[in-house]
């Protein structure tokens, strides 16, 4: 079922109003779940960083063993081509993506050059500019590069992402900070995470287990720009809950001010509300 409404979906080489089918049962990716997608925002007229997540869902398919068969211009040229169906006041999600048709002769591993590749845009409203967010812990942990495909935005990954929702939502709690397999925090089940101490900014630093987001290194470039320090650390629970502000970064909805890990309660602090500025800012002047 589809989140959003009015979809447009590229499949074969044109546009189709709708949520059109584009897999088939025995594709590799249907039965073996050899996909990968990314995730763009178009909201206000501005595609932010549109470039860097086209680019991003041809990694991540070189990462699943899948061959690439859209280069970023041609897919920022088919994106771009679709937006033009909505208003400049609508916020569509840009999910381009890849999974495996044929597989090899075992069958498991994705045959080389037989990809399917499609986009759907999505119309999904961004969050208020007041929204805010709940955090938990939750015993689920981000898996190691040796055991999963982390480097990848691979739909397989979120069957983890979602088991730990689940935990948090029984918890009262609306989203879950993850440990990696060391025990250190490494971001939550749907977005990249930061914490302010005494007017500095803290993120756990990129070590394999979770996806480093483009958005999140949006913000890291802007704040630093803007005198901010911002450091890349190991992180624990403790650190968190010491922390005078939390704030969740994620391409959905950029920023998500945290009010409560647990039983720590948090005011939305002027480092998420800056950082939130500083972002439009910047999408605006590249526009």
């Amino acid at each position: 079922m589809a989140v959003g409404k009015n979809i447009r979906t590229y499949f074969q080489g044109q546009w189709h109003n709708g949520d059109a089918p584009i897999m088939r049962a025995a594709d590799h990716g249907a039965w073996l779940g050899s996909s990968v997608f990314d995730g763009a925002r178009y909201f206000e007229g501005m595609a932010p960083d549109l470039e860097a997540h086209c680019a991003r869902v041809n990694r991540s398919a070189e990462a699943l063993m899948l061959t690439p068969t859209v280069t970023t211009e041609q897919m920022l040229e088919i994106v771009r081509e679709g937006l033009q169906s909505y208003s400049s006041d609508t916020a569509v999600y840009i999910r381009p993506m890849y999974w495996g048709i044929d597989g090899d002769p075992t069958a498991i591993v994705p045959r080389e050059n037989s990809t399917g590749f499609a986009v759907c845009l999505e119309e999904i409203p961004m969050a208020s500019e007041t929204a805010t967010t709940t955090l938990t812990t939750t015993r689920f942990r981000r898996p190691v590069l040796e055991s999963a495909v982390v480097n990848a935005k691979a739909g397989c990954l979120y069957p983890n992402n979602a088991r730990m929702l689940q935990e948090a939502r029984s918890k009262g709690f609306a989203n879950a900070l993850v440990a990696d397999a060391m025990g250190n925090v490494a971001e939550t089940a749907t977005a990249n995470i930061f914490m302010v101490r005494d007017g500095e900014v803290f993120t756990p630093t990129p070590n394999g287990t979770f996806l480093a987001g483009i958005t999140r290194a949006r913000h890291i470039e802007n704040l630093r720009a803007d005198g901010v320090t911002v450091h890349e650390s190991v992180l624990r629970f403790e650190d968190f809950h010491a922390a005078d502000e939390i704030f969740m970064s994620g391409n959905m909805n950029k920023v998500t001010p945290v009010t409560a890990l647990d039983d720590t309660q948090y005011q939305v602090g002027p480092v998420a509300r800056r950082a939130r500025s500083l972002y439009w800012d910047w999408a605006a002047s590249d526009r």
